[in-house]
């Protein structure tokens, strides 16, 4: 989230203390959130192995594999075939720090099951259920205090 945002927040924040609900967490997330935490956590990833070469390979996604950044979260799985295929063995890591650092934004710990049938797909479905989760939990609880 930029600054502007942030501070936008704060500022309500306290204005509104004394609210029963969490405004930060309704006013920082727009309606497709998890969505937009998934694109911020494959950037961060993908920036691991350099800016340009972030650049690099969102390039390749959208001219070699039709998939242009914005679409990521709906085709997921064309996301994971062809991280693979652009990396081969060492897409796992970009996966599973990808997946890392979803997780810390969604503010979920997860128990990493060393199996042959992980797929990056499996754990974003598993991460966005549990975001989803969370957030029904949240409303639940602000509306009924």
């Amino acid at each position: 989230m930029d600054l502007i945002n942030q501070q936008f927040i704060t500022y309500l924040c306290i204005k509104k203390r004394n609210s029963k609900f969490n405004l930060a967490w309704e006013l920082s997330l727009p309606k497709n959130d998890f969505d937009k935490l998934l694109l911020e956590a494959i950037d961060e990833g993908l920036a691991s192995i350099g800016e340009s070469s972030k650049q690099t390979i969102y390039f390749y996604l959208e001219k070699d594999f039709n998939l242009k950044k914005h679409t990521i979260p709906n085709k997921i799985e064309d996301f994971e075939g062809a991280i693979k295929r652009i990396f081969g063995p060492g897409a796992d890591f970009l996966e599973i720090l990808t997946m890392k650092k979803l997780y810390q934004k969604i503010g979920w710990v997860p128990k990493w099951q060393e199996s042959a049938d992980f797929t990056f797909a499996k754990y974003v479905a598993a991460a966005r259920r549990s975001f989803r989760r969370k957030r029904k939990q949240r409303r639940l609880a602000d509306t009924s205090e």
